[in-house]
């Protein structure tokens, strides 16, 4: 999975990088979601745009019409959603949803374009993945919250806490470390394909941590370097891409 499209080799959640991580045959990418201050959703991490554009201020306290002038780089204008769920009807795409503004507009425009099947939603709030989840109803695809992240792990080491896990998700998706201990290991991603959900790692970027993390069974890989994770796959003769 393509990562923010790839932001070591390229400049990170910009057409041109997601462009070329589907010429490389990426069938799924990632990318982070947040809205301008008249509702358009745009393919940007950041709550500012200071850190990457030659611009500065919030993005929710600015319309479309400034924020899309900011350079990403110096270089590439920041990317409407809708662009990019609508450019390539046969990619998946994972959206980060940053911020709780994000949802109302983010479920029209998922039912306006048919994309439903096509996106799978990850946030850092438990909350918000509810919301959203109630927006879009029980066929959208989410990964687990931070609470059911830890409820998995904990479940992984304790048999009595396994009939606690409620599972509402598709798939956890996981850092490789959690307070500076190590999160994915064989027990945790058991525990996971027990109650049938995918686990992703992210961000691996080195290739022998992606080379540990498959032979340890992880069902998907985040990567700020897709080049790198493709020779890994297609070394292993594990690349499934378009």
């Amino acid at each position: 999975m393509a990562h923010r499209g790839g932001a070591i080799e390229h400049v990170e959640n910009t057409l041109p990088a997601f462009e070329a991580c589907v010429a490389l045959g990426y069938r799924y990418l990632e990318t982070d979601v947040r809205v301008t201050a008249d509702g358009v959703l745009v393919a940007f991490h950041d709550p500012t745009l200071d850190r990457v554009t030659d611009q500065t201020g919030r993005v929710d306290a600015r319309p479309w019409r400034e924020v899309r002038t900011a350079l990403i780089g110096g270089r590439e204008p920041v990317v409407a959603l809708e662009d990019l769920l609508t450019a390539w009807p046969d990619v998946r795409f994972n959206l980060d949803v940053k911020a709780a503004g994000v949802l109302a507009p983010l479920a029209k425009l998922v039912r306006r374009t048919g994309t439903l099947h096509r996106i799978c939603l990850a946030s850092f709030s438990d909350a918000r993945i509810a919301a959203a989840r109630r927006l879009l109803g029980p066929e959208l695809c989410t990964s687990l919250g931070p609470k059911g992240v830890a409820a998995l792990r904990l479940s992984s080491y304790s048999p009595r806490a396994a009939g606690l896990v409620r599972i509402q998700a598709g798939c956890a998706q996981v850092p490789l470390h959690l307070g500076g201990r190590p999160l994915v290991d064989e027990r945790f991603i058991a525990a996971a394909h027990e109650r049938s959900l995918q686990v992703h790692v992210w961000t691996v970027d080195d290739a022998q941590e992606a080379d540990r993390m498959l032979d340890m069974g992880v069902d998907g890989v985040m990567t700020d370097r897709p080049a790198m994770l493709r020779e890994v796959l297609d070394a292993r003769g594990q690349w499934t891409g378009r």
